[in-house]
């Protein structure tokens, strides 16, 4: 496993993949921006709105407008540093064929051509990650709140499963149906669910989580094939 993360991220050096790193993170960069404006447009009006409720113009009334500004400030803090994988993950969910390809063509000549997915197909595999990410880390928020460093253990761990899930079937749905990807991640969903946690970590290091969608398609490609090749499945689809 660590030779695979290896490789993945020494083929960084293609010029190709780097581009692709560039386009995923300027649309990332714009639905972020989009969605702090938005946050702060509904802070502001909410600030307004509860100390013209409660308290008279004046000293009370700034306070209150400070402290929900302050509130929201580190609101939309956390919610970023949470929702970044799954908004990062879905920008270059619309590139991460191309970056499979290149994997496959330098490590694994002897493949025959891959199934080419729809760019809609890449679009709604994304979309499920960014949803089920976001709703899952909102379910365990009072967990990463109210518990110093267990809150570490839980976040990534949930994460770590959920991107090994996705970014496998991702990898591996070029290469076999979708039902036959459920019976390898199942036969071997321990090991994936490992290969997620280093994907985790890193879409949570700032500058890293720049190109961590690339380096986790990458890496998640030798894990596929090793596991394919364990398993003894073909390389193209049989139905």
């Amino acid at each position: 496993m660590f030779s695979a993360l290896f490789k993945a991220f020494a083929q960084l050096g293609d010029p190709r993949l780097r581009a692709i790193v560039w386009r995923g993170a300027g649309v990332a960069l714009v639905a972020l921006i989009a969605l702090w404006a938005l946050c702060w447009w509904g802070i502001d009006h909410a600030g307004t709105a509860l100390a013209g409720r409660l308290a008279e113009d004046g000293f009370w009334n700034d306070a209150i407008e400070v402290l929900v500004g302050l509130g929201g400030f580190a609101a939309v803090m956390v919610a970023s540093f949470l929702m970044f994988p799954a908004v990062m993950g879905l920008a270059q969910s619309l590139f991460l064929e191309d970056a499979a390809g290149r994997v496959e063509d330098r490590y694994y000549r002897d493949l025959p051509p891959a199934d080419e997915q729809p760019i809609w197909e890449g679009v709604k595999d994304g979309l499920s990650l960014a949803l089920v990410t976001i709703l899952a880390n909102l379910v365990v928020l009072p967990i990463y709140l109210l518990l110093p460093f267990f809150n570490l253990v839980v976040f990534y761990t949930l994460n770590g499963y959920l991107l090994g899930r996705e970014y496998f079937e991702l990898v591996a749905v070029r290469r076999m149906t979708r039902p036959d990807v459920q019976r390898i991640r199942r036969r071997y969903g321990g090991r994936i669910a490992v290969a997620g946690v280093p994907i985790a970590i890193l879409m949570t290091i700032p500058l890293v989580n720049l190109f961590a969608p690339v380096v986790a398609t990458a890496f998640m490609v030798h894990v596929f094939e090793r596991v394919r090749r364990q398993a003894g499945a073909p390389a193209t689809r049989t139905a």
